[in-house]
């Protein structure tokens, strides 16, 4: 059920074991992206998912805004503190908890967002009447994730596949002229950089030419699969929390 479509009384009739929140990023994705690729994919992904688990599930509007200060250099970046997005992935959760939708996987496309929202799921876990866990598509697509980069191969080939239209086809070589190889700039195990800026010169990290149609087909499978079997054993473990020692 996507809640955004449904009435107070189609969400009053639902049977859904488990909730899903989309949450991405408002954040530049080089000259070929949109600023909303970490969104759209978050979403893509936690459709798909939807569709491959065998139970009902509340798709939740996505929060769009994260974690993204490190791209603020680039015009149209939109970033919350790390303490006002957990507030508000904690204050959105315990509104579906408060409704009895209280198991929720966080789908998340932004790598900025990773830390907080294991920190967050913690403290709802711990603290509040629910249970929820992150769960980050790129980190579900196996070797595939070793090319993640920003709006480079993986991002660009998920996008060609579910939304072509926000592929900016002729400045896919721009791109890739101006991205660079890695992500940061690292010494003795230390990245050095603390913004995209300081490594990437339009913003791209890796080559978004080296992401088709046809992989991002296979990203999606794979990121679709492993978010179903989540949801699964979400929807049915056992979340008592253990008694004290």
């Amino acid at each position: 059920m996507q809640l955004s479509d449904a009435t107070w009384t189609d969400a009053d009739a639902s049977d859904a074991d488990v909730a899903i929140v989309p949450i991405g990023s408002t954040e530049q994705h080089g000259p070929h992206a949109p600023l909303g690729t970490d969104v759209f994919t978050a979403e893509a992904v936690a459709e798909a998912g939807t569709e491959e688990y065998n139970g009902e599930v509340v798709l939740a509007p996505s929060i769009p805004v994260g974690i993204a200060e490190e791209h603020r250099q680039f015009p149209g970046t939109l970033w919350v503190s790390e303490d006002t997005f957990r507030s508000y992935v904690r204050e959105t959760v315990s509104s579906l908890a408060y409704h009895g939708w209280d198991r929720i996987v966080l789908v998340n496309g932004h790598g900025g967002n990773v830390d907080a929202l294991r920190e967050v799921a913690a403290t709802i876990t711990r603290h509040d009447d629910a249970y929820a866990v992150p769960f980050t598509w790129f980190e579900a697509v196996g070797e595939h994730g070793s090319d993640m980069g920003h709006g480079g191969p993986l991002e660009t080939a998920l996008l060609r596949h579910v939304s072509p239209e926000h592929v900016d086809e002729g400045r896919i070589a721009e791109a890739r002229a101006g991205a660079s190889e890695d992500w940061g700039e690292w010494q003795s195990g230390v990245n050095l950089a603390y913004d995209s800026a300081e490594f990437t010169d339009n913003g791209v990290v890796g080559d978004p030419g080296e992401g088709d149609a046809d992989r991002g087909e296979e990203l999606l499978d794979l990121a679709a699969d492993a978010l179903a079997d989540l949801l699964e054993t979400v929807a049915t473990r056992n979340v008592e929390p253990p008694e004290d020692k």
